[in-house]
């Protein structure tokens, strides 16, 4: 099943209505599910390979918390953390500024990532600070996604209530 980007999420939360969460692609609903968001952000940085391995080993200290408390939305939030520490600072290393389209986001399209019919912009050169950072968090989030308690988990919350 797709991501709800329906729901009303500044009421929800997804702790005490696990069968409204939906797994969706890659980092659906990572800026929009709570309790989760507020309690990871805070957390997430990229800014040099230091601040990046910090960051990420603590965001993956927080999903394996969530994984002892049988709680795989919130290990699922953490994952798509990870996740988006690895694009946003690969992004960051291509294009200087972390604009990569051109032109604004339809506004249909709010809060999906994607092109959106727009055009890429050309590609700085390599920021190393931040090809580093993108590297520390790709360790962490392949580390996460195959984790054997996450797998479970992922497999029974789907069985359960849905992609």
């Amino acid at each position: 099943m797709p991501f709800n980007y329906d729901l009303d999420f500044h009421t929800v939360d997804f702790r005490q209505h696990p069968e409204l969460y939906r797994v969706g692609k890659g980092e659906q609903g990572v800026l929009l599910v709570e309790p989760y968001k507020s309690e990871i952000l805070p957390h997430w940085r990229f800014r040099t390979p230091e601040v990046a391995r910090e960051s990420s080993e603590h965001i993956y200290t927080l999903f394996l918390a969530y994984l002892q408390a049988n709680d795989f939305i919130g290990a699922d939030m953490a994952r798509k953390f990870l996740q988006m520490g690895f694009t946003r600072a690969r992004r960051y290393a291509n294009h200087r500024g972390g604009k990569k389209y051109d032109g604004p986001v339809p506004a249909d399209k709010k809060g999906q990532s994607g092109a959106h019919g727009r055009a890429e912009l050309p590609r700085a050169p390599e920021d190393p600070d931040k090809a580093a950072a993108a590297a520390i968090f790709k360790l962490k989030w392949d580390e996460a996604k195959h984790h054997p308690d996450y797998v479970q988990q992922r497999a029974s919350f789907e069985a359960q209530y849905g992609r």
